[in-house]
């Protein structure tokens, strides 16, 4: 399929596809502003390498960029995630998630605690 054939969706399962890119997002989605350098440092990959990954992640809107002096300031943008969450869920399926999830939160928690008692 050409770039240009491709729906919001498709770029954004493509950008999300490769672990480094998933990475990358939870590093911009953690530190707000972070330059592309300071994303490239964190892989073993070039620069170049992390730029083109980068775009792809900046095609597929999951990041925005803003240009400062010679650097470029990264920013995590939820809404094609969001996007595709709603597609699939409804309100019933989005509360019980929700609650499943604080469950599951709970219970990691408390299996920590454990550990860290019994260590």
């Amino acid at each position: 399929m050409s770039p240009a054939a491709q729906t919001p969706e498709d770029l954004v399962f493509q950008a999300i596809a490769h672990p480094a890119r998933r990475q990358m997002m939870d590093l911009v989605k953690g530190t707000p502003g972070i330059t592309v350098q300071g994303v490239a440092s964190h892989f073993s990959f070039s620069r170049i390498a992390a730029m083109k990954h980068l775009a792809r992640l900046e095609t597929a809107g999951l990041i925005t960029s803003e240009k400062e002096g010679r650097s470029r300031k990264l920013y995590f943008n939820p809404m094609p995630i969001q996007g595709i969450y709603d597609r699939w869920t409804s309100e019933d399926s989005s509360f019980w998630a929700g609650r499943m999830a604080d469950m599951q939160q709970r219970v990691e928690q408390r299996a920590q605690a454990r550990n860290k008692k019994n260590a």
